[in-house]
């Protein structure tokens, strides 16, 4: 999940958004954004989806299975 960690918080660094911002409109705690993008804790598919959707990206993408946005 790795790569998740990474591609995560770019996209919300892009968006200018904290990890309580985010997690707000997410539906998380800032904390739960920030132990993802440490690589610190398992992200449940829910909220991979939520995520995606939030940054209109593929979840494959999120998840690094591939290079391109979409």
């Amino acid at each position: 999940m790795e790569k998740f960690a990474i591609r995560l918080k770019e996209l919300r660094n892009e968006s200018g958004l904290s990890s309580k911002e985010l997690g707000k409109l997410v539906g998380v705690s800032d904390a739960s954004i920030i132990r993802w993008e440490n690589n610190q804790s398992t992200v449940l598919a829910i909220h991979i989806i939520n995520l995606a959707k939030f940054f209109d990206v593929s979840a494959d993408y999120l998840l690094g299975l591939v290079d391109g946005y979409r």
